[in-house]
């Protein structure tokens, strides 16, 4: 009898099938090239590695124990390894279950129970030991389709953890240079403060003799005041971004203030990204990576759901010993087999099934609404920050030029003041022109120097990953 259900059941893999559609990647407009503003040659392949770049030995260093010891990443990691763990217990359920079972009793049984009753033992013991095995036969997939959306979800939690990557590079680098721009503009202000103190001091040298008045004493009295008051700001704000940094690469908020607490000045260049076209800037994006395997997931889990309309067939079968006596166990007459073939079918809960493979559609169509709006999303974000790096680029070199004239008109209205050739009004307004764009050309420099961080995080980073095993990892700049 056991060879013909051997025989069933050998057939019925054989004809088994995976119900559900199968996955297929989704059309999604990808233009040949960005706007015609950006051409590749605008931004042309630097030699060095990105952050290298810089020539900012501690930035790189910074970026690189972020990208080890930062707590954010180091969850993505782990919500990564659940992954990998989720789908090799999947895969494991394709696969025959073997248990090995052992077990003695001792019961004492009632006249009614004795055989022939009143007669039989009244004590009896029972001894068996056995291996147990199980096999459900995935005839329609559902196992097959469980295994193909675990793997995809894997891929999406590496993908999470590439785009992770990017956005705590980009973050910790934007937060350094909006220290080191800080730092400049609170420069630029005592060096103001200086000036206007040496401008104080003229005009009351001059009211001492005779040549001016008190109410040009008290202006420059209320500038230099006004300038000095933008120093505690200042100086808080650079409190805060040390703080910002340290966390970002896992330390506590004040371990890196006697590392970042030197004055440094902005990089002189900026070291620039490639535009490759936007279907290899899609292509590059994990963020982008991640939404389509969530797709490919969604799409598996509808085969899921869509097995529960048929059944489900399990072999299984028991080689074991069953004995009155332990000494008996394991000897020949005491030898137990058994082979079966089981049929679970919840025809009756139709119903319930539709419903739950009408709700896993209704996830997937999600899942492609977000990928196609991730994918939107990406387009717009690398033309945006391209367009924002060409700006702050321009306005940062006219700043430049605005500064320089700037402070010779100061230096000019000065001496003219000190010859008694202009009043005091044109040397206040002179250098609260200059206040103004000395602090402009410092945010100008930065916020030029932050755009390139961005362009750097919309094309999804210069630095090429690393895999290991399947799991792309920063390398340490």
């Amino acid at each position: 009898m056991h060879k013909s259900v051997w025989m069933a059941a050998a057939l019925l893999v054989l004809s088994g099938c995976a119900v559900g559609p199968d996955y297929e990647k989704p059309q999604t407009p990808e233009p040949e090239t960005f706007s015609a503003e950006h051409q590749a040659g605008d931004f042309p392949l630097a030699e060095q590695r990105f952050w290298q770049g810089f020539d900012d030995p501690l930035l790189a260093e910074l970026i690189g124990e972020t990208l080890v010891a930062n707590f954010d990443l180091q969850g993505a990691v782990a919500r990564y390894d659940r992954a990998a763990a989720l789908l090799y217990g999947t895969r494991r359920e394709q696969w025959p279950s073997l248990t090995v079972s052992a077990s003695g009793a001792e019961q004492h049984l009632a006249d009614v129970e004795r055989t022939p009753a009143g007669a039989g033992p009244e004590r009896v013991e029972v001894y068996q030991a056995g291996l147990n095995a199980s096999w459900e036969l995935d005839l329609f997939g559902r196992l097959r389709r469980a295994t193909e959306s675990q793997k995809a979800e894997l891929a999406a939690s590496g993908a999470d953890v590439g785009a992770l990557q990017v956005a705590l590079a980009g973050q910790l680098a934007n937060t350094y240079f909006e220290l080191r721009g800080l730092q400049q503009r609170l420069l630029v202000a005592e060096q103001n403060v200086i000036l206007q103190e040496e401008t104080l001091a003229i005009v009351t040298a001059r009211l001492d003799a005779g040549r001016g008045t008190e109410f040009d004493q008290v202006r420059a009295r209320a500038q230099l005041e006004r300038t000095r008051a933008a120093l505690p700001s200042l100086r808080a704000a650079i409190q805060v971004a040390m703080h910002r940094i340290a966390v970002l690469t896992g330390r506590s908020p004040a371990a890196l203030l006697a590392v970042l607490s030197p004055v440094q000045p902005l990089p002189d260049s900026v070291p620039v990204i490639p535009v490759d076209s936007p279907a290899e800037v899609l292509r590059r994006r994990p963020d982008i990576a991640a939404a389509e395997q969530r797709l490919a997931a969604a799409t598996a889990r509808v085969g899921v759901a869509t097995a529960d309309l048929f059944p489900r067939f399990t072999l299984s079968g028991l080689l074991g010993s069953v004995a009155t006596d332990s000494s008996d166990l394991f000897s020949g007459s005491a030898e137990s087999r058994r082979v079966a073939l089981g049929v679970d079918w919840t025809f009756l809960d139709y119903g319930k099934v539709r419903a739950r493979i009408e709700a896993s559609d209704a996830d997937s169509r999600a899942a492609l609404a977000a990928y196609q709006q991730a994918v939107l999303l990406a387009l717009e974000e690398a033309e945006s920050r391209l367009v924002s790096y060409r700006e702050a680029r321009a306005r940062a070199e006219r700043l430049m030029l605005a500064s320089e004239d700037a402070g010779r008109a100061a230096e000019l209205a000065r001496t003219r003041y000190e010859r008694g050739f202009i009043g005091y009004f044109e040397v206040l307004a002179a250098e609260q022109e200059l206040t103004v764009i000395r602090d402009a050309e410092v945010r100008g420099r930065t916020n030029e120097v932050q755009a390139m961080v961005a362009v750097y995080r919309a094309l999804a980073g210069a630095p090429q990953p690393q895999q290991h095993e399947g799991l792309a990892v920063a390398q340490t700049p």
